[in-house]
């Protein structure tokens, strides 16, 4: 399988690329080996069908950067820096899921960590390196939306996290809080989710302004498959739903960008 999804827009093309790093659901078979039955089965605190939530995303004119692979293989939301393998919160290579369950039954020893991070981690990085370089010549300032969901740690709807008002304008962070909040849902700024590598680390350009946008699970799944082990379904009216709503809001948040 290939390693991540690149949609381009349908229509003109805006300065924006849209990022989705976690929603990825392969396991290549030898790593799968490794993982623990369970662990396997449930994939925990993967975000779930964003690559369907936003595939409406090129019709707006913005590009789109998915992963295909989970973020078990490699998390590439975590700097590539020792220790490699160890805390969920920060390794690129997880030991433990967020809650400190086992994932593996047999560890990869270092040899296959490093292969892991140049098959699988450099290969997205230089990819949304070289999206970002193209928008920035074409339009001299770019958008990135880092696009996440969540579940636990905070109750809010969405967190909109631009490393506490370093990674992008209050432009760009106002506008998107205004077009969520116009559609009921409940918006905070920099709460717990302030923004992780991808955000701050291609933030430090000046020619690129970066937004975590994390969404709460329960705003577009059906609340009662969330405590199982198996991935939730899209197939259910609360995620079209959402879908339609979150349509609505980035068709304004891009109105009024680019108005």
């Amino acid at each position: 399988m290939q390693l991540f999804n690149k949609n381009q827009p349908t229509v003109k093309p805006l300065p924006i690329v849209a990022n989705i790093p976690h929603s990825g659901l392969f396991v290549p078979e030898e790593i799968a080996a490794q993982f623990t039955t369970e662990h396997l089965k449930s994939l925990p605190n993967s975000d779930w069908h964003l690559d369907q939530l936003y595939d409406f995303l090129p019709s707006l004119g913005i590009t789109v950067l998915q992963a295909t692979h989970n973020r078990y293989v490699v998390d590439l939301n975590r700097e590539a820096k020792e220790p490699l393998f160890g805390s969920f919160w920060s390794a690129v290579i997880p030991e433990n899921t967020a809650f400190n369950k086992t994932i593996y039954q047999n560890k990869p020893n270092q040899e296959h960590i490093e292969e892991r991070i140049e098959k699988y981690y450099l290969p997205y990085h230089n990819q949304l390196k070289s999206l970002l370089q193209q928008k920035i010549e074409e339009f001299g300032l770019v958008y990135l939306l880092d696009l996440h969901s969540f579940c636990g740690l905070i109750n809010d709807d969405v967190c909109l996290g631009n490393v506490n008002n370093q990674t992008c304008s209050e432009l760009l962070i106002s506008t998107a809080d205004k077009c969520f909040a116009s559609q009921g849902l409940q918006v905070v700024r920099n709460k717990k989710f302030t923004g992780g590598y991808i955000t701050r680390h291609y933030g430090e350009s000046s020619n690129v302004e970066s937004l975590q946008i994390e969404v709460r699970y329960h705003v577009y799944l059906r609340e009662n498959q969330l405590d199982k082990l198996e991935p939730p379904s899209y197939e259910v009216i609360e995620f079209e739903a959402a879908k339609n709503k979150f349509y609505d809001i980035f068709k304004m948040i891009v109105s009024q960008l680019f108005c």
